[in-house]
């Protein structure tokens, strides 16, 4: 183009952003600033939701200070893309100060704070605001989702249930799957599989994939295999082609020790051509992002990496860090189910951070899928032995690591 306006830059970096490619977007909002193209309100909440989505807090920090340096006036949905980035960063704290600034605030505005401090762990302060918000303004059902989140983080079950009342006989709003699951994982959690599938059974509408895959994973971890089978069997029924319901199945199996009924659905999946989606892991280093999977030897400094992973392994043994290798569902041997868990994308990422960061600065790691017991084990002795805080966000929640103890207190 020979020319290119604000609403060029914007509509492109959008586009980036909505297709997955954030730092591609993050790299053209600051590619604008350089050309001496003013961003405008667009502009900022676009580049803030790419940091939120990749938890890049060193990259929305810097389009933050543009906002302040540019004296610009933060507008409500500036002020919420703030809110949210800084929420999603692991800093709620600074989100609550941002809140309290606000001339403005809507719903949504209340909804981002409440759910921010859910998925923080902080659940004494989701209630507090989301009692404050209930002397001014209505909740609807999504700040409902972020309320009940916190109850489930906490395992407050009998909140959670008053909760969950009050929204239909107080408020009149109609439960969605979300609220559903959200239940289900409230009883899950605390191992009331029984109390969970009794209320999936008197649903008043049925339970889609969600519901059940939350009832799985419940089972999983409370290594119930005849609801997790039960589960499993209703996700495939919902969804034959989808990969997690695969996943699922195999899962179980794997878990009775049926490997030749395991590498049967694993033949199944590649002739129907069902993929699964690969976990990864992302930590960003001087503002530049670095991404990792499991087994990953494709980094510049793999061999630094792994080198620091081993001395990372022997530490926390010492400590008492045993590895779970239940977590791992391969017919293997246990030294090499140790070798597997080893090689996850967060304990890459952990390492390869511990190697590019000076003594006493934060690791902040983001993950697409739900932290397995191993990891989450072996980075709580990791933050004792570095004396380094690590914040680990994956798919439910944030875990903050801090001498040994996550704020999640195994509860996740």
């Amino acid at each position: 183009m020979d020319e290119r306006n604000v609403v060029s830059w914007t509509t492109v970096m959008h586009g980036l952003s909505m297709n997955g490619m954030h730092e591609r977007a993050l790299e053209l909002f600051f590619q604008m600033i350089e050309e001496g193209v003013t961003p405008n309100d667009l502009t900022i909440v676009s580049a803030l939701s790419a940091c939120a989505k990749i938890g890049a807090f060193d990259v929305g920090k810097k389009v933050h200070d543009c906002i302040e340096a540019n004296k610009r006036r933060i507008n409500l949905a500036v002020g919420n893309a703030l809110l949210d980035m800084y929420c999603k960063c692991g800093y709620v704290e600074i989100a609550s100060h941002i809140f309290d600034e606000m001339k403005m605030k809507d719903i949504r505005t209340w909804s981002i704070l409440i759910w921010g401090w859910a998925i923080n762990g902080c659940f004494e302060q989701s209630m507090l605001c989301f009692e404050k918000m209930k002397l001014g303004i209505k909740p609807d059902e999504v700040t409902f989702v972020a309320a009940l989140t916190a109850c489930s983080h906490a395992g407050k079950i009998d909140k959670g249930l008053q909760l969950f009342d009050s929204m239909k006989s107080d408020y009149s709003i109609k439960p969605t799957m979300k609220h559903y699951a959200i239940i289900v994982d409230i009883y899950g959690r605390a191992g009331l599989l029984n109390e969970a599938l009794n209320f999936i059974e008197n649903m008043p509408q049925n339970p889609d994939p969600v519901v059940w895959g939350t009832l799985f994973s419940a089972c999983r971890a409370r290594k119930n295999i005849d609801i997790a089978k039960l589960a499993s069997q209703k996700l495939l029924e919902l969804e034959p082609k989808h990969p997690g319901s695969y996943v699922f199945l195999s899962n179980v199996y794997a878990g009775l020790g049926r490997w030749e009924d395991v590498e049967d659905l694993r033949t199944s999946m590649k002739r129907k051509g069902v993929g699964k989606d690969p976990g990864w892991s992302c930590i960003a280093v001087n503002e530049k992002m670095h991404s990792f999977v499991a087994g990953d030897q494709t980094h510049n400094f793999s061999r630094a990496i792994c080198s620091k992973l081993d001395e990372i392994t022997a530490g926390t043994r010492q400590l008492g860090y045993m590895p779970e290798t239940e977590w791992v569902l391969h017919n293997i041997e246990e030294e090499e189910k140790e070798d597997a868990l080893g090689n996850h994308s967060e304990k890459l990422a952990l390492a390869f951070g511990l190697i590019s960061t000076g003594p006493g600065v934060t690791i902040r790691i983001v993950k697409n899928l739900r932290v397995c017991g191993d990891c989450h084990s072996l980075i709580k002795y990791a933050s004792k032995m570095s004396q380094r805080e690590i914040i680990l966000r994956d798919i439910k929640r944030f875990h903050h690591f801090r001498d040994g103890k996550c704020t999640c207190q195994d509860y996740w």
